[in-house]
């Protein structure tokens, strides 16, 4: 199995922390990992070590004549029992199933889903359509609204609207959401690009900062609010773990305060009310079902102080993967470990794949269907 990890997001360090834990777990007596890493500038890598090449930066110093346009191609070909993956004509190996550990854009958005589809890889984690809609965070709360799912106040901005004319962008923003607000990259993850809005004069430096890292801008209101995570694990019958709260200890939960510092605490699981735990738990799974995510999601939350009333604030379809991250965390409390949990979600990829690969059998005595089959159609 490949073990896909690095990437050109804000996320690249946060990837490599997560694949190396994935593949520490990773029992050698029952799999045999291929490494594939991709540079900052899109380079793929399977010669030598990867993970330490990236980790070291030598990829990124290497010569222009090593660069994308020679080495993103991939192809397979049938192998015994298995594909056997080719980048650029030079073969990777034997892989039965990919384990995409890449966060943020070119990654968890569909991109790299799409290449493994046409492909015809199994692979861990939520197709193109979930995986497009789980990053970005517009389409994702317009889509949690049509189901019925709870999601606070906002309003979507583009990044031209803004810069075309800053001032009416800022005066609907105040009228629909007051202060404070939050604005952030619509594409993006691990808090890169989010500024808290305390007043007017915060306002243009926030929106300028988000629209640095997407053309979509997201602004949200400012809750009173616990901050609550729920890990999904499944295909079409996904369940909840138990839930988790993170209490920041800066004014919200940053890059720096996930990554850099302990500046926050990590409550497994939540001290929370039977009943508004359960409707967590609930929500994360509709969530999950909303999106047509599979495998794996990380569904974060707001739990207001003042009525208990729960928000789905987003869904991570890649989270954060290492030992003491959130999601695996969640599931340990939940009676599963690491090493079992990613056993788990090798399973359930290659149970997607051949559900998604299903021969129409059912349809093979329909007169349409053999119509389709055999081209005969109107021109």
């Amino acid at each position: 199995m490949a073990v896909l990890f690095g990437g050109q997001s804000q996320e690249h360090a946060v990837s490599l922390a997560s694949a190396t834990s994935v593949m520490r777990a990773l029992d050698p007596a029952r799999y045999e990992v291929v490494p594939i890493g991709i540079t900052r500038t899109g380079r793929w890598l399977v010669a030598g070590d990867p993970l330490r090449q990236l980790r070291a930066g030598e990829a990124e110093r290497e010569s222009p004549g090593d660069g994308p346009e020679e080495s993103m191609a991939l192809a397979t070909r049938a192998g015994a029992g298995s594909n056997v993956v080719e980048l650029a004509g030079h073969a990777v190996g034997a892989v039965d199933v990919v384990f995409p550990v890449l966060h943020g854009p070119f990654g968890e958005d569909g991109t790299i889903q799409g290449l493994l589809e046409l492909a015809g890889i199994p692979y861990v984690g939520a197709g193109v359509l979930g995986s497009a809609l789980g990053m970005d965070k517009i389409a994702m709360k317009a889509v949690f609204a049509g189901y019925g799912l709870p999601v606070g106040p906002y309003i979507a901005v583009s990044r031209h609207e803004w810069e075309a004319d800053p001032a009416p962008v800022q005066r609907r923003a105040e009228a629909a959401l007051g202060y404070p607000m939050f604005a952030k990259p619509a594409n993006l993850g691990s808090s890169v690009g989010i500024s808290k809005i305390h007043g007017p004069a915060e306002f243009a430096p926030a929106l300028q900062r988000a629209a640095q890292y997407d053309r979509r801008l997201l602004i949200e209101q400012g809750l009173d609010a616990r901050e609550i995570e729920c890990s999904v694990l499944g295909n079409d019958e996904p369940r909840a773990s138990v839930c988790g709260e993170i209490v920041p200890r800066r004014e919200f939960y940053d890059f720096r305060a996930k990554y850099l510092d302990d500046s926050s605490d990590l409550i497994i699981p939540a001290d929370l009310p039977p009943a508004v735990s359960e409707r967590v738990r609930a929500l994360a799974v509709a969530a999950f079902r909303a999106i047509d995510a599979a495998g794996l999601a990380r569904v974060d939350f707001f739990v207001r102080r003042n009525d208990g009333m729960v928000f789905v604030n987003e869904i991570n379809t890649i989270p954060g993967f290492t030992a003491i991250s959130m999601y695996p965390k969640l599931w340990a409390a939940s009676g599963l470990s690491y090493a079992e949990l990613v056993a788990r979600l090798i399973d359930l990829a290659i149970a997607r794949h051949a559900d998604r690969r299903r021969p129409p059998t059912a349809l093979a005595d329909d007169e349409d269907a053999r119509t389709v089959g055999g081209q005969n159609l109107p021109v």
